[in-house]
């Protein structure tokens, strides 16, 4: 299943991205591919998920249109697709309740908003771009509790989504920044040295282009795998 996974992976991201590369600072592809890992790591596991995210990720780095840079993928692509996708897989599986997930929405809101407050203080970080940030993380919060009102059954499958994809997306975010300091960045709006916020476009980026897939498409490929195979649907308890 990771072999199947991370081959699919490779070739739906290689025929889905269209060229389009995130506005203003570029790199981040454009990247509805991300169902293929998130439906395998709800259905076979964390490991099968993650490993199989990597590889793929990899794999679609290195073919043509990909940027071909061995080190780039395997100090941001790799390590933030193998995170995310586990995390989906280990989340998804377990039965969470609708009030434990607002109060841990909260408290991270508090943190987050704490974080940003002192980067403005310290000028590391523009109005608008505080903005765009809170933002997405706002409706991130509305799309969790959003699924848990409506099909209460996928609320754990919405929380893995945000969560697993805010992991993966916030190392990609940071971990570009500090390549940039050390290395030149392929089809860049800064090849060198990138500034701080372009962190945090690059993960509002990754975050914002890739959700709606997530929760949309794949819950009803979910469905029908469970249908089809009912040994293959989450426990219970």
């Amino acid at each position: 299943m990771i072999g199947v996974s991370a081959a699919l992976y490779a070739i739906v991201g290689i025929l889905t991205n269209l060229g389009i590369v995130s506005p203003v600072v570029g790199v981040v592809r454009f990247w509805p591919a991300v169902i293929v890992p998130a439906t395998f790591a709800v259905l076979f596991g964390p490991w099968v998920g993650g490993t199989g995210a990597a590889i793929g990720i990899f794999l679609s780095d290195m073919i043509q249109p990909g940027h071909g840079i061995a080190l780039l993928s395997l100090t941001v692509g790799v390590p933030a697709n193998f995170a995310g996708f586990f995390l989906v897989g280990f989340i998804a599986r377990r039965n969470l309740k609708l009030q434990y997930v607002g109060a841990t929405l909260a408290a991270g809101g508090i943190g987050i908003i704490g974080i940003i407050a002192y980067l403005l203080s310290i000028a590391q970080l523009t109005i608008e771009i505080a903005a765009l940030f809170l933002g997405v993380f706002l409706v991130s919060c509305a799309i969790v509790i959003g699924i848990g009102l409506w099909k209460s059954e996928w609320m754990s499958y919405g929380v893995a989504s945000v969560v697993g994809l805010a992991v993966g997306s916030a190392y990609i975010g940071f971990g570009l920044w500090i390549y940039s300091m050390f290395f030149p960045l392929p089809l860049a709006g800064f090849e060198r040295n990138a500034p701080f916020y372009a962190s945090f476009l690059w993960l509002v980026w990754t975050f914002s282009t890739e959700i709606p897939f997530m929760i949309t498409i794949v819950p009803p490929i979910l469905k029908a795998c469970y249908r089809a195979f009912p040994s293959l649907a989450p426990p219970e308890k």
